[in-house]
């Protein structure tokens, strides 16, 4: 019997000794528990376990003396009828649960007390007030003010000179007071001598001139007097002919012109009253006994209501020519009144051109002067119709600047423009490409035309006219392209077809020409310049042949050429500039008139000074 409860007090203390630590340790870590048992907090967990055990004894020994023969009965032995509650099933002994949490999961950052939210500024929204256009038209561009001037750097005066290698002399100056816009005063001259391979084919132009002008309130005055001197040599001779003696004759032309006008400044008012009044003239003569004067009084008044404009125009021309066989009185009246009215899609001038002739041959015509353009693409294309008609004035002036190699007593007869009509567009086709294209036909009476006249008085050249109404009609078109403000490339192009009354050809005019030419900036200090002429094929015909009208002589053919030039002008300072200019770059020999070649290849340079 002392066996059974040694073996009953024993088995509860086991129990009570083994419980808190089945408490405290999962299974599934046991591998882990006994890996940390060096570490610090194992001692911790040591002493615990030691505490509890102290505890669970003391526990067992108080139940062992207060309940030994209580729980002796109770557990169940070999009396059935006693109560089957055991201890067993009545005491639940465990301890606090303190968790040990391993290093490697522990947080080891401080906390972030700074307040890091960003600043929002607070939205605000102001609606524009702005009425929606209906107008899609493109509206003018305000004037833009000129930059300020720098004083510092006076540019009004220039001079230029150079040498080349045809025994080229070259110069040229201008010089005026300033940037004052509201009054100016300056001058210029020019001076370029040539001498080519041939004998005697030496050329030389020379001008020089004076001009003013005063801006006032109300109207504007200019004013300018110049003077040319150009010679040459009739150095041209027929090569087939052995027995021509070459012994070329020395021609001048001498010119002092003189002008000054009086208009009334623009001014952007209604019902605007404007007028002008212009006086020019000059005097003319060569080196035989060619003598010219002229003096030009011309003027307009116009009155502007609206869009409605109303006016005359008019000019005086007096005219004396004369020379060893002739001396002529040849003047002219003209007086154009008009309407126009103009509008954003349309411009009509309607007027005519009454001019009296009198002198030594007295006329009197009436000629259309109407004008009208249509947009056809607002802003940029407009579609044009023009009718006309005038007298043109044949000058000693206009015979000797066109060709100077002619010859003394020219016939006088002014040629008549009867109608002269025309129709084309013009416009813009893209930003900086502007044109200009346009079919004509002319009727004129009293056609002028040039040809030569060689004999014992020199290989010089007379004029003819075609007595009736000649037909011209071509093609004429313009454009210019702008790249930018430092390339520009423009170029022209002419067709004519002539219809002449009674000679066989239109004699040194001809059917084709262009004219082409380019200004490029490379830089500050670059700029480069280019030129092309291409002329088609010309006819001549001696002079006394083309009087009688004889259409058994064959014309003598002047073919067409080419002729390329171009310049570079270097800016080595603000005030110091180096040029050179190449003329006929390929070489050719072309004869503008018969049996007078121009030169060949050809080039000068030099410097240039601004002050």
């Amino acid at each position: 019997m002392k066996l059974r409860y040694i073996y009953t007090l024993l088995t509860l203390i086991s129990l009570l000794y083994f419980a808190p630590a089945n408490a405290q340790t999962k299974p599934k870590t046991k591998k882990a528990a006994a890996k940390t048992v060096a570490k610090k907090p194992v001692k911790k967990a040591v002493k615990t376990a030691s505490t509890q055990k102290s505890d669970a004894r003391k526990i067992g020994d108080a139940v062992a003396k207060t309940n030994s023969s209580a729980d002796t009965a109770k557990s169940g032995g070999n009396n059935p009828n006693k109560n089957s509650n055991s201890l067993s099933e009545e005491i639940v002994v465990t301890t606090d649960y303190k968790p040990v949490l391993a290093d490697a999961v522990k947080i080891r950052r401080n906390p972030d007390l700074e307040d890091a939210t960003p600043y929002k500024a607070p939205l605000t929204y102001t609606p524009l007030d702005i009425r929606l256009e209906q107008n899609s038209d493109i509206r003018q561009l305000d004037a833009m003010k000129m930059p300020a001037q720098r004083d510092s750097v006076p540019t009004n005066n220039f001079v230029q000179v150079g040498l080349g290698n045809l025994k080229t002399t070259y110069g040229e100056g201008y010089f005026s007071t300033g940037p004052d816009e509201g009054l100016q005063a300056g001058g210029y001259i020019k001076h370029l001598a040539e001498q080519g391979s041939l004998y005697k084919q030496n050329e030389s132009t020379n001008s020089v001139g004076i001009f003013g002008k005063s801006v006032g309130t109300t109207n504007s005055l200019n004013g300018r007097i110049d003077y040319k001197y150009n010679s040459n040599y009739f150095y041209g001779f027929d090569p087939t002919d052995q027995s021509a003696a070459v012994n070329p004759g020395k021609q001048h032309f001498s010119v002092l012109s003189a002008e000054g006008d009086l208009a009334k400044n623009f001014a952007d008012v209604p019902n605007d009253f404007t007028y002008a009044l212009k006086l020019k003239g000059y005097t003319y003569s060569d080196a035989y006994d060619a003598r010219e004067s002229n003096v030009v009084l011309s003027g307009f008044l116009n009155e502007t209501v609206k869009q409605f404009y109303a006016g005359v125009a008019g000019s005086l021309d007096l005219t004396t020519q004369k020379d060893s066989l002739y001396n002529y009185n040849n003047s002219l009246l003209r007086i154009n009144p008009y309407i126009k009215f103009q509008g954003d899609m349309y411009k009509i001038d309607a007027g005519v051109n009454i001019v009296d002739q009198f002198g030594f041959s007295s006329n009197f015509y009436i000629f259309p002067a109407a004008k009208l353009e249509l947009q056809v693409i607002p802003k940029y294309v407009r579609l044009f119709v023009e009718a006309k008609g005038d007298v043109n004035k044949s000058t000693l002036l206009d015979f000797s600047t066109i060709n100077p190699f002619i010859g003394q007593n020219l016939v006088i007869k002014n040629s008549v423009d009867k109608l002269d009509l025309s129709a084309g567009l013009k416009g813009t086709l893209a930003p900086g490409l502007s044109f200009k294209a346009y079919i004509f036909r002319n009727s004129i009476k009293y056609m002028p035309l040039m040809v030569s006249n060689f004999g014992p008085g020199g290989n010089k050249f007379a004029v003819v006219y075609d007595n009736g109404d000649s037909r011209v009609n071509g093609f004429t078109g313009d454009l210019d392209y702008k790249a930018s403000d430092d390339v520009d490339v423009f170029g022209r192009v002419e067709f004519k077809d002539y219809q002449l009354a009674q000679q066989e050809q239109a004699w040194n005019l001809p059917k084709f020409k262009l004219t082409a030419g380019t200004a490029i900036h490379i830089n500050n200090k670059v700029d480069i310049t280019g030129s092309l002429l291409l002329r088609g094929t010309t006819y001549d015909i001696p002079y006394a042949d083309a009087l009688t009208y004889r259409s058994t002589v064959t014309p003598t053919t002047i073919g067409s050429f080419v002729d390329l030039s171009g310049g570079v002008n270097y800016k080595a300072t603000d005030k110091i500039s180096v040029f050179v200019k190449v003329n006929n770059i390929l070489d050719r020999t072309n004869e503008t008139w018969l049996y007078y070649p121009d030169y060949g290849f050809n080039i000068f340079g030099g410097v240039g000074f601004a002050f």
